[in-house]
């Protein structure tokens, strides 16, 4: 799994002009699912993302989580975080995973976050959407989950 996070002052998904899901001041989440993945993948993922201390403490350092300070999660499926385009001019996306299984690991994924507490939001799996957001800092950061899971 792949997941590209942005800590946010909100962040919102629109489908054909209309709000489906909006968070406040938290983490966005986008989030690729390739063939190989599991509930394993999406189990450390999650932890890594709700434990990671990227919120600034009272001195302004990143000591807090979004565990820590109890705020909110939007994810997104981006199977395009998927894409190698080191050959060519055209993306390919061999390494995306077969569509209903990246569905229910997707969902999977929002579950977990969930069943930790946190505030979860989604977008639709496959949809074309509209992300609007204010990155806060900003902070961004690509994780990839280990291949020894």
């Amino acid at each position: 799994m792949k997941a590209l996070i942005q800590r946010v002052k909100q962040a919102e998904v629109s489908i054909d002009g209309r709000s489906h899901s909006k968070i406040g001041r938290g983490i966005l989440t986008l989030l690729g699912v390739e063939e190989n993945d599991s509930a394993k993948e999406a189990e450390w993922l999650v932890q890594k993302i709700i434990g990671l201390r990227i919120f600034p403490d009272d001195e302004g350092k990143m000591n807090l989580s979004l565990a820590d300070l109890g705020l909110s999660h939007l994810v997104v499926s981006q199977f395009t975080l998927l894409g190698d385009v080191r050959k060519g001019r055209r993306p390919h996306f061999l390494n995306a995973g077969d569509p209903q299984k990246a569905k229910e690991l997707f969902h999977g994924f929002v579950r977990l976050s969930q069943d930790r507490g946190i505030t979860t939001e989604q977008g639709v799996f496959a949809a074309d959407m509209e992300v609007s957001l204010i990155n806060d800092g900003p902070v961004t950061f690509m994780i990839d989950t280990p291949e020894s899971l």
